[in-house]
């Protein structure tokens, strides 16, 4: 897939809610392969937190695939923190991350989970 329509993709999500901060996505091996953050909003972590976190994102996926048979895929993982909530979502080649504020109702970030779902169905 192009780099432009990764941008869009990122584009898109980033779009979906006022309170969203960061999204991208990860490539099987860890690597931002395109992110964007918030216009408006300030990272919580450095650039070099953001990669090292993005690698780990890629390991606990490898360590994870360990329990598809007997638990079936992950769909995705949330991470609810006091100041920020984390998603990852996988898709067959690539991993979406992102992070929204943390006042968002469970049933809006549901909402926002399904609509990445779809706007990333292709990765």
């Amino acid at each position: 897939m192009a780099k432009q329509d990764l941008l869009s993709i990122v584009e898109k999500i980033i779009a979906l809610d006022s309170q969203m901060r960061f999204a991208s996505i990860i490539d099987l091996k860890g690597n931002i392969v395109e992110g964007i953050m918030k216009t408006g909003k300030n990272s919580l972590e450095s650039q070099h937190q953001e990669e090292h976190f993005c690698k780990q994102v890629s390991q606990r996926r490898k360590m994870r695939k360990e329990f598809d048979r007997p638990l079936g895929k992950v769909r995705y993982v949330h991470v609810e923190r006091e100041k920020v909530t984390q998603f990852v979502i996988y898709t067959s080649r690539k991993t979406i991350f992102f992070t929204m504020e943390p006042e968002l109702t469970i049933q809006r970030k549901m909402k926002i989970v399904s609509q990445i779902k779809r706007i990333a169905a292709n990765l």
